[in-house]
């Protein structure tokens, strides 16, 4: 067996959440680099965890993924949380501009972003990854319109845009062009494109904006 994982549940479950964490890193290490195409048992035989136990952690694939995106988002927050620059100073558009220039290195998860956002879309057959990717669409949006808004207070957006349509345009750019650099990733570049946008909605240290 696989590390020990399906021997005695006394002996190798007792970890609990340090186990737990050790299986999502492995995980994410393996999405990172291959992608996501395989089922539970094959995943656990690539990061070398019976079936069983996976089993025990995660009740399906659905959950698993759901789980190893927490924890790579987990990751950024903690990386951001240490920059020297003032996170609420960030444009909307700059923050997915910084997330396209990590993602560079890990078409992986970005293709596991996209197949969650993609089986959410069939919420009756995946209802938890529907749940986690509408709270974080949700989450991510009052992010950004939050950002939108310091640049109208800073007079660099223009008063009459709409923070939250505004953030809506912003996820859907990101989304859309990440999508299309899977796909073609020497045609497409993902930052060169954003930074398109962000003329019209700059950061708050951007100067006066255009006259509504």
């Amino acid at each position: 067996m696989a590390n020990g994982d399906a021997g005695s549940h006394g002996r190798s479950y007792r970890k609990g959440p340090e186990r737990r964490a050790q299986i999502l890193l492995s995980a994410m290490g393996l999405f990172a680099e291959r992608g996501v195409g395989a089922s539970l048992r094959a995943i656990g035989e690539a990061i070398g965890v019976s079936h069983a136990a996976l089993r025990y952690y995660f009740a399906n694939r659905d959950e698993l993924l759901v789980e190893v995106y927490r924890a790579h988002e987990s990751q950024v927050h903690e990386a951001e949380a240490h920059e020297p620059s003032a996170p609420e100073e960030v444009s909307a558009v700059a923050m997915m501009e910084k997330s396209a220039e990590r993602n560079r290195s890990i078409p992986g998860l970005v293709e596991l972003y996209a197949t969650l956002t993609t089986d959410a879309l069939q919420g009756e057959q995946h209802p938890a990854t529907r749940e986690f990717v509408q709270a974080r669409y949700l989450r991510v949006r009052a992010d950004l319109a939050e950002r939108v808004r310091a640049g109208q207070r800073s007079g660099a957006i223009a008063a009459d845009v709409d923070p939250d349509d505004a953030a809506a345009l912003v996820v859907a750019a990101s989304d859309g062009l990440q999508l299309q650099w899977l796909l073609a990733p020497g045609d497409v570049d993902v930052r060169r494109s954003l930074e398109l946008l962000e003329r019209l909605l700059p950061g708050p240290g951007a100067g006066g904006a255009a006259e509504a």
